[in-house]
Formats: structure tokens, sequence, C-alpha cells
């Protein structure tokens, strides 16, 4: 296994992945939920309902951790985890979303229907980074 350096680690975590995002909740395991994320100056983005319960367990923690991994060879991943800080949602954030996953047509198409009234940004920003690229070992 090898370690990805500063610029690997923050190309890869700017490409497109699922993220999953796991936050304390206290009394049982970590909640970990796959997400969609966009990476913005260095911190990661991610929306959601402001009453979820994900929301509620991050304001309580004030910290999360990010995990996205290449599903195909040679698989490689980065996990970041850090403080996190909920913020109002900025204008067009939605529609950015959508359309990194989902392509220009279908993520206006989908940043136009309804939203959460209560809708958050989750800013994580990374303290600490995990990663490999198992493509940098030798064969």
């Amino acid at each position: 296994m090898a370690a990805m350096n500063e610029q690997e680690r923050t190309e890869f975590l700017a490409d497109v992945h699922v993220g999953v995002l796991a936050i304390d909740h206290p009394g049982t395991g970590p909640l970990t939920l796959p997400i969609w994320y966009l990476v913005e100056d260095g911190d990661v983005l991610i929306l959601m309902d402001g009453g979820s319960l994900k929301a509620k367990l991050l304001r309580a923690s004030g910290f999360g951790t990010l995990t996205a991994q290449a599903e195909s060879r040679p698989y490689k991943y980065a996990s970041v985890e850090g403080p996190v800080v909920l913020e109002p949602v900025p204008a067009g954030f939605r529609e950015k979303m959508a359309t990194r996953y989902l392509g220009a047509e279908a993520g206006k198409a989908y940043a136009a229907g309804p939203d959460s009234p209560d809708a958050v940004v989750a800013r994580l920003t990374p303290t600490k980074w995990r990663t490999t690229d198992y493509g940098k070992t030798a064969s």
C-alpha cells in the first residue's frame, strides 16, 4: 500500500465519487450514510435537510469523517476527518451539486425540484487524511 501525496489526494477527493459520511451517534455505532459532496477551497461541502438526523448529530458533535473510494482498479481511497459547521445554502448550490453528479440537463431538472426549506450545507474542514492508492504497489 502507498499513501497519496497532497496533490494526489486533493485531486482524488475533488473527482466525482459517492462519499460515505460517518458521524458519532452516541449509544450506537457511528451513523454512516452515502452522500454527494463538493470540494471547495479544500473543504468538503454536503447538502442536507437541517432537521435530518445527520444534521442533528453534526450539530451535536461538530465533527465528521468522509471517505471516498475508486470502485475500479487500481483501487484507492481518501478519508478526511475534521470539524463541521452547518451553514445556509448558497444560491445555486443545489444545481451545482446535482450537475456534478447527474450532468447538466438532469442536474438542472433535479435542482428545479422541491428542496427542504430547512436545507443546510455542512462544511467539513479536513484536519486529518488517510489515503491509499493500490496502483502504487508492486504487482
